[in-house]
């Protein structure tokens, strides 16, 4: 039987679906609500395998926090009443058949991204319901991104057309034009436009600092702050090496 590894981004799914309820404190409606988007999930991809993957509620902002205090500083806690409810969420989702994994040290993106690649390496179809771009830069050709609301793949093209460079090169552009959104500034004076310039000519932060044909204006920039460019694109980029401490066959889907 062939094999689709299907990994749902469940805070991403579970925030989005509990911010658009008309009671935001009915999270039986939301375990509802999010239970019948999984069923569509599972009707739409038919897995061989799937699991939904979890921040921890206690997790700190781990290593990319220690690397740059600022990282997520400003982003708002989760909501009280959603956060007590997530066991509720998680015991629905499993009486239709997907189990929960909780992050424990680092981020749930770096385990969604551990455990996609270690599968996708060895040629098995994998597929990330997000909405989040960061996981884009782990495409291949077997695994792909599936944004539920928007009903669309965040695929090669799509990356093309949002920021210009090829989905390897993410890290560097978020390196060079930082994420808001996350509190990365990347380079100072470095926008999106600059950053997809400088990529497209040089490839990469190094070749472009390393480079006597890099343009002044960027030159000085760069010069100035290649550390900090450095240290944005570390954070930018998701780990894939973390210690998993289970097999595929844990994660075989089974109708109810």
């Amino acid at each position: 039987m062939p094999i689709h590894l299907v990994i749902i981004d469940a805070l991403n799914l579970v925030r989005r679906v509990h911010s658009a309820q008309p009671d935001p404190s009915d999270i039986a409606r939301t375990a509802t609500t999010t239970t019948r988007t999984l069923s569509k999930i599972i009707q739409e991809s038919n897995p061989s395998h799937i699991i939904a993957v979890f921040d921890h509620e206690n997790r700190e902002r781990g290593w990319r926090g220690e690397l740059h205090p600022e990282y997520k500083m400003n982003r708002k806690p989760m909501p009280e009443e959603l956060r007590k409810g997530l066991d509720d969420i998680q015991q629905a989702w499993w009486e239709i058949g997907i189990d929960s994994l909780l992050s424990e040290g680092d981020e749930a993106d770096d385990l969604v991204a551990t455990l996609a690649v270690k599968v996708a390496s060895h040629n098995e179809k994998v597929t990330i319901i997000s909405t989040d771009k960061g996981y884009c830069q782990l495409l291949s050709p077997t695994l792909q991104i599936r944004d539920y609301f928007q009903h669309r793949w965040l695929d090669e093209p799509f990356i093309q057309k949002e920021f210009g460079v090829m989905p390897s090169q993410l890290a560097d552009f978020w390196g060079l034009a930082g994420i808001s959104s996350s509190q990365v500034p990347g380079v100072p004076g470095i926008g999106p436009k600059s950053a997809k310039e400088i990529l497209n000519q040089f490839g990469s932060i190094e070749s472009a600092f390393e480079a006597e044909a890099l343009a002044s204006k960027y030159r000085k920039k760069l010069h100035e702050h290649i550390e900090l460019a450095r240290t944005c694109k570390q954070i930018s980029m998701l780990k894939t090496d973390i210690e998993l401490g289970f097999n595929l066959q844990d994660l075989r889907f089974q109708a109810p």
